[in-house]
């Protein structure tokens, strides 16, 4: 397996008025299983189609391991990468077997009849479709049709994987079967895979690092636990997990437990590494409904989650999110305490000075 290093990478399209990537530099470990998410046109399927070789960089490099594959004066081409591809369209030959499907680019590389057939059953076995070797594609389920590409993707043994959008055409439950397949698929081989989505819930359930892309450029690329709890700006705030992101000014020191803030009329402690945050994410887990809060909202809507309902909430100012575990009828009045909601200062913007306030 090979890390994927990425160098000022840019691509721009011809007639296109800013460029679909704008200055990537970003570095994928060996192994690592990479969720690129964001938003339509946000750059995420360029970047999987430059790493693939399916188009040149305007600027910038790609590099595999110590290889350069793209770059200035040179450009290796997609049969020459060592990647494997996974579509969402599955793309299977008809009127072969599974099997054969399979064993297919192991033929136009002319490996010997018993060398393909010893990786053919092993990428069977890994994707666990041994039972189904003999059987034409028109005969399987769509999840099942999911796995023979990437069987025949596994096949080739391949540096990297390279997986577009390749849930998105399955029901809500074959999605979840197939998330746990590629889980347990990357367990399995420690391949190094870039899996692209819309999808924020695959993308923090899968990856072990999601890179959240929007406007060509990488805004944030972290652990899922810490693109939900600690986003460096409002874009990934408000673009991943549920909750609210609410104007903020500092009203003390920044120490080791964190800061005092100031917002909607009310003083609190938040997390941050921040001095002067110009902003809140408060998550449903920040806000616990109790008549003791100091803040007054109004109930909007309450939807049930299965073991907990989730209730939207109109504090006069700001809508904010909090989970329940009882039914609130819609317009009843509810007291709210905010604890500990993540401050953080967005870039480009000036924050205002410390100001002290007293608490509500």
């Amino acid at each position: 397996m090979a890390e994927l290093i990425y160098s000022g990478l840019t691509k721009q399209f011809d007639g296109a008025a800013r460029p679909a990537l704008d200055g990537i530099d970003a570095r994928i470990e060996s192994g690592e299983f990479v969720a690129l998410l964001g938003p339509s046109g946000c750059g995420k399927t360029t970047l999987l189609r430059l790493t693939a070789g399916f188009e040149e960089p305007t600027h910038g490099e790609i590099r595999m391991g110590a290889t350069q594959v793209a770059g200035p004066g040179r450009f290796v081409p997609p049969e020459d990468r060592g990647v494997g591809i996974v579509f969402q369209s599955y793309a299977l030959w008809p009127h072969m077997t599974v099997a054969g499907n399979v064993s297919y680019p192991l033929e136009v590389r002319g490996l010997p009849r018993a060398e393909r057939a010893r990786r053919v059953d092993e990428a069977l076995a890994l994707t666990g479709l041994t039972e189904f070797a003999d059987r034409a594609p028109a005969q399987l389920s769509g999840g099942q049709r999911q796995r023979v590409a990437l069987a025949r993707c596994l096949v080739a043994e391949p540096r990297a994987v390279l997986l577009d959008e390749p849930l998105a055409n399955l029901d809500l439950a074959l999605r979840a079967s197939m998330q746990d397949n590629f889980t347990a698929f990357h367990r399995r081989t420690g391949a190094t895979m870039l899996y692209v989505t819309h999808d924020q819930g695959e993308a923090l359930a899968l990856a072990t690092r999601v890179a959240v892309m929007e406007g060509g450029r990488i805004r944030q690329f972290a652990a899922p636990e810490v693109l939900y709890s600690e986003p460096v700006d409002c874009f990934v705030a408000g673009f991943v997990g549920d909750g609210a992101v609410v104007s903020a000014r500092a009203a003390g020191p920044l120490g080791p437990g964190g800061l005092e803030v100031e917002t909607m009329g009310l003083r609190l402690t938040a997390r941050g590494r921040a001095a002067l945050p110009t902003h809140l994410c408060i998550r449903p887990e920040d806000v616990r409904l109790t008549d003791e809060g100091g803040l007054r909202a109004r109930v909007r809507g309450c939807t049930y989650q299965g073991g907990r309902f989730r209730v939207a909430l109109d504090t006069g100012g700001e809508d904010l999110v909090a989970f329940s575990r009882t039914r609130l009828n819609v317009g009843a009045q509810v007291g709210l305490r905010i604890d500990r909601p993540w401050a953080f200062r967005e870039p480009g913007m000036p924050a205002l000075a410390v100001q002290e306030t007293a608490h509500v």
